[in-house]
């Protein structure tokens, strides 16, 4: 054996190693609780260090998209950008409305933060790099996440501002829209997985037949949900085309419209880490979390390719704010009701034939039919032809 194919799986459980040498200088009864502690320090320092670098890079990108240039004054080639905005932040006034609810004024941006983060508890970021491996990690996932729902109506109702209420409920209906299809979405590889438990499913995906993985995205039933699950986590996340919380090109800035400083900064901030946790659990359900795309790069440390898959999906977040206008509100609504929750349905039934049929091109052409059938049909029920009056123009004499 080589040195450099015993030195790779040394480097691929570098973190898990350091992990045990440092916990190996406390007393055994401290150890649980350090491990804990340097766990969560470990997610907050590369997933702030991720946030600040995916924001200078939207803006570079998006710049460079309208024709134009993105940040390029502070620091060389504008890198010093994020920390600029975050020193603004931190040193701006916090401004309270005089009637607002200011405890639950306070709460509402760390209830936010303190949600998207505890999704990472069951992300496995690589190999034997997971957090807390519990057996019910999806649905300890969507438990979490949808306290978010409340921190957005905290922030809302305690501003005492009927901008900020409207805004709220605004964003409290779409993501209580697209949250069905986002489950749904990922009950079909819960059912072939035949585990809850995020580990499981990633260990399922980590098998090879020559050098092709075993991804369920690789299956019409996984393709289908993925495409659906992404749509929705983009609704969840109000990334652009479903930005309308925020509401940029409107008076208002949605919910947080009487918050300044570091809890707007918070906010922001939350978005971003609600983004890439979602994106997290669609590369553990559906693109095989930390595993290589072909079995001869499996000597590539696997938390390299956890982050390298979620970059990419960053990057067509980034594509997509950049390219696709803003929906209308019942354009929005209709998308979750009458394409996505249906589609979601049929594609759980779609799983369900694929797993009792038997191997082969029969099974292929049967379920890519039950995908692709339901998605000409919803979708077309969604360009339903209006008819338009005749607009007459009356000149005063």
């Amino acid at each position: 054996m080589t040195p450099t194919a015993l030195f790779m799986p040394q480097l691929d459980q570098i973190f898990v190693t350091a992990s045990h040498w440092l916990l190996s200088y406390l007393p055994a009864a401290l150890q649980p609780l350090a491990s804990a502690i340097l766990s969560v320090a470990a997610i907050i320092v590369a997933f702030a260090t991720l946030f600040a670098l995916t924001t200078l890079l939207e803006r570079k990108g998006l710049g460079r998209m309208q024709n134009r240039y993105g940040p390029n004054r502070v620091g060389p080639c504008g890198l010093f950008q994020p920390l600029a905005d975050g020193v603004k932040s931190l040193t701006k006034e916090d401004i309270v409305p005089i009637r607002a609810d200011r405890a639950v004024h306070f709460m509402a941006p760390i209830l936010l933060v303190t949600a998207c983060f505890m999704g990472y508890a069951v992300l496995p970021i690589g190999r034997n790099m997971v957090m807390v491996d519990m057996n019910a990690g999806v649905l300890f996932f969507f438990a979490v996440g949808s306290s978010m729902e409340l921190a957005v109506f905290m922030a809302g109702w305690s501003s005492r501002s009927k901008y900020s209420l409207l805004g709220a409920m605004r964003a409290i209906a779409q993501m209580i829209s697209y949250e069905v299809p986002l489950v749904l979405a990922s009950v079909v590889v819960l059912m072939q997985a035949g585990s809850l438990s995020t580990v499981a499913i990633v260990n399922m995906q980590a098998v090879y037949s020559g050098i092709w993985p075993h991804w369920f995205v690789f299956t019409p039933w996984g393709f289908a949900g993925f495409v659906l699950f992404m749509i929705a986590a983009t609704a969840e996340s109000n990334r652009s085309p479903f930005d309308l919380p925020e509401g940029e090109s409107e008076i208002i800035a949605g919910y947080y419209t009487e918050y300044s400083g570091f809890k707007f900064a918070l906010f922001f901030l939350g978005e971003y880490i609600g983004m890439f946790a979602t994106s997290g659990l669609a590369i553990t359900l559906f693109l095989g979390g930390w595993s290589a795309p072909f079995s001869f790069l499996t000597w590539v440390p696997s938390y390299l390719w956890f982050f390298a898959k979620l970059l990419t999906i960053i990057a067509i977040f980034i594509w997509i704010r950049g390219t696709l206008p803003r929906l209308r509100m019942d354009q929005l609504m209709n998308l979750a009701w009458q394409f996505m929750l249906p589609m979601t349905i049929f594609n759980v039934l779609t799983a369900g034939v694929w797993h009792y049929m038997p191997g082969g091109l029969l099974r292929w052409l049967v379920c890519s039919t039950m995908v692709v059938a339901p998605c000409i049909l919803f979708g077309s029920g969604l360009k339903q032809k209006k008819k338009f009056q005749v607009r007459t123009y009356h000149f005063s004499q």
